[in-house]
């Protein structure tokens, strides 16, 4: 599997991402990712990298339709004074753009950005197009062909329950095969299945336990699993209450290989990250004090 590398860092099962969700918008489903106001988004973001995030990912329009109307030139403007201020806080830090529209990657890629987060699978056919002029690296997503900011109703990937697999793997690699053709780095690719999107809950729980499919096409994998409707239909609970249905999904996705966890919960999701690593044997404890014996150096 190719390890995803962006600003000279490099993520792999071994040392998986922690992705910091951003909101510059008043309607988030989740009320504590709201960060409409710059001072608070900013401090937000201090509060995530403290927290063990690797990467920052920053969105200024909800994803569903309940959302209010936000036009690209808004969505800039909520974009562009954030972005310079987080990059001139933190010089290093990896940036991530969560939106479809090409004229939005136009307006924000000479502010330094790393990598657009398309979370509508290539409605807009030359935002990748744009990325890779920019040196920007692109998430390919999976929505089953619904347009931006549609909820979806009825949605069927025959035959079920499984069908959802198959398409997931179809459409995944032939957006990573478009970015590639346009010129993006393969370790600037990033696969997400984008649990939810054109997905019921049957569906995202089965792509959840299918992760190990999606690693073997080669690409670091992302998944966005934080506080979902489908944490919340399975266990039957609001945003609020979805923390611990919202780690189980992750310590699985990342067993399964996943490279990227996008989270709300940052310290939590990193230690479950560090945990997963260290059983599977990527990772030493932080601290060993209960007789283990020593390790002689080599040489």
């Amino acid at each position: 599997m190719t390890a995803l590398t962006l600003r000279e860092k490099t993520f792999d099962t071994a040392r998986p991402a922690v992705m910091a969700i951003i909101n510059r918008t008043h309607d988030s489903f989740y009320v504590p990712a709201r960060h409409a106001d710059l001072d608070a988004a900013l401090a937000a973001v201090d509060e995530a990298l403290a927290a063990g995030a690797d990467i920052i990912d920053v969105g200024a329009v909800r994803a569903g339709q309940e959302g209010e109307h936000v036009s690209a030139e808004e969505e800039v403007e909520r974009l562009t004074p954030f972005l310079v201020e987080v990059r001139r806080r933190h010089p290093h830090v990896v940036l991530s753009v969560d939106t479809w529209r090409s004229e939005v990657v136009r307006s924000v890629a000479a502010l330094d950005i790393d990598v657009v987060n398309d979370t509508w699978a290539g409605h807009d056919r030359d935002l990748v197009r744009v990325a890779a002029g920019e040196g920007i690296g692109v998430v390919c997503s999976h929505t089953g062909g619904l347009p931006p900011r549609t909820d979806p109703v009825n949605v069927s990937y025959p035959p079920e329950p499984d069908g959802v697999v198959g398409d997931v793997l179809r459409g995944l690699e032939e957006a990573a095969q478009r970015a590639l053709d346009a010129g993006v780095p393969r370790e600037r690719v990033l696969l997400d299945p984008t649990l939810d999107f054109g997905k019921t809950t049957r569906h995202s729980l089965t792509l959840v336990r299918h992760t190990a499919e999606v690693v073997a096409l080669g690409f670091p994998v992302l998944q966005a699993i934080s506080r979902k409707d489908f944490v919340g239909e399975t266990l039957g609970l609001p945003a609020d209450e979805r923390l611990y249905g919202t780690l189980a999904a992750t310590a699985v996705s990342a067993w399964l290989g996943a490279t990227v966890f996008r989270t709300h919960d940052v310290q939590a999701t990193r230690e479950t990250l560090d945990m997963v690593a260290s059983i599977r044997g990527d990772r030493p404890p932080a601290v060993a004090v209960r007789g283990e014996p020593a390790v002689e150096a080599e040489g």
